[in-house]
């Protein structure tokens, strides 16, 4: 397997108390065995939880952790830009706080690496959520692959490892859910090459979901219908 020369692992957390200090901890374990330099980034996205409380601990006790804290909640796609502008190696890896994936897959990623692969991304064996989560996941995500012309078979899979400067060949914009669109279409369109690795999904053991409610799903469809229009449909104007 590749050593990388660093990796910076970027977590948003919203309401996260309950998972984000495993998320944390096997991160540090993870990274030594992949990249010569590492650091963890927590972006708490203006918990109402105990979330502050567990990383002000896990600050005192890990040095490579940094936080950084968003006084009102900003949105996943705001949480995770603010991260990646943060990041301070050439690869950054990224996944939820919510421990639904395992941050030791992370080998698993890097070990896919070719020198010619500038992002790896993860795609789920199975599903573990509830029913209607797991229909409407496919759903969705058949809609906008059709809708963005997406090369992947999971797009909605939040399990990636990719370069730091392709951020500069492709800003991202977007405050919302939709920001994992965003990213494979300009990061795609930039002429990334990719590589997909089969990963684990797991029961969500605390809290609920961001994107679950009828409030953000609306609004995530307008942000899509907004990016549709200027990734796909303008251009082709």
């Amino acid at each position: 397997m590749p050593r990388l020369p660093g990796v910076t692992a970027v977590f948003p957390a919203y309401n996260d108390g309950g998972t984000i200090p495993s998320m944390v901890i096997l991160a540090l374990q993870t990274l030594p065995q992949v990249a010569d330099a590492y650091e963890v980034v927590v972006v708490n996205d203006g918990s109402r939880d105990y979330t502050a409380e567990m990383l002000a601990e896990l600050q005192r006790l890990y040095p490579r952790l940094r936080v950084i804290t968003h006084p009102r909640n900003c949105g996943y796609g705001a949480a995770l830009r603010t991260g990646f502008g943060a990041a301070a190696h050439d690869w950054i890896f990224y996944t939820d706080g919510d421990a639904q994936y395992d941050p030791r897959e992370l080998v698993a990623l890097a070990a896919a690496l070719r020198p010619d692969t500038d992002i790896a991304n993860g795609y789920k064996i199975v599903r573990s959520d509830p029913l209607h989560r797991i229909v409407v996941g496919r759903v969705y995500h058949s809609l906008v692959k059709l809708a963005f012309g997406l090369p992947l078979r999971d797009t909605d899979c939040d399990f990636r490892l990719f370069r730091r400067s392709l951020l500069a060949q492709a800003p991202l914009e977007s405050s919302s859910g939709a920001i994992a669109v965003e990213l494979v279409k300009k990061f795609h369109a930039a002429g990334a090459r990719f590589v997909e690795v089969p990963v684990h999904h797991y029961h969500r053991a605390y809290g609920g979901s961001q994107f679950f409610n009828f409030r953000r799903l609306a609004r995530t469809a307008v942000h899509l219908a907004r990016l549709w229009w200027k990734l796909v449909a303008r251009p082709m104007v």
